[in-house]
């Protein structure tokens, strides 16, 4: 898995370059993007890594993408641009499996989970795998983890953001928008 701040980064990226105004509405994408993760919980209860909850398992699925959305819209009561904040939860939730997808260790991703629970790697992999402890996260393997995440996946999310900011730089944008 990448970290959880990375997954963050990206949630936030999305919010930023769908124009979500709203902190809230931010705060929820990066939520989204980390929450596949929450599977984690089963990896330490002994939940198999290959089952249907195991990690990586039907919450990096892309139907969990979709409901997951869907209740964090509901949940927000926002009645207005609800397509606009679905299609930015969904693809915050979508990043995790994409990015854990992209890393150099796991058994894949359930992305078809749960008609097909076959796993899948990109074939582009340069993410270091991040250790599904607390503990290493903070010693000198979590540091390897945070640099090559910061190579491949901060610096392209700060050229994206400063690449949106320059197209959109004076242009007023409706609320309908």
């Amino acid at each position: 898995m990448a970290s959880p701040l990375t997954h963050a980064i990206v949630g936030a990226t999305l919010g930023y370059q769908l124009r979500l105004g709203a902190a809230n509405a931010w705060w929820i994408a990066m939520a989204c993007a980390v929450a596949p993760d929450l599977d984690a919980i089963g990896f330490w209860l002994g939940v198999p890594y290959d089952s249907f909850w195991g990690h990586r398992g039907f919450t990096h699925s892309i139907l969990f993408a979709a409901l997951l959305s869907w209740m964090c819209v509901w949940w927000t009561g926002n009645s207005a641009g609800r397509l606009r904040l679905w299609s930015v939860y969904w693809m915050a939730t979508l990043s995790h499996g994409v990015l854990d997808a992209m890393t150099d260790g796991g058994f894949g991703v359930a992305f078809f989970s749960p008609v097909d629970q076959s796993r899948y790697f990109f074939p582009l992999r340069p993410i270091h795998v991040s250790s599904m402890s607390p503990k290493d996260l903070l010693g000198p393997h979590g540091l390897d983890v945070l640099i090559n995440e910061i190579f491949w996946v901060w610096i392209p999310c700060g050229l994206t953001l400063i690449i949106v900011w320059w197209w959109n730089r004076g242009r007023v944008i409706s609320s309908s928008e």
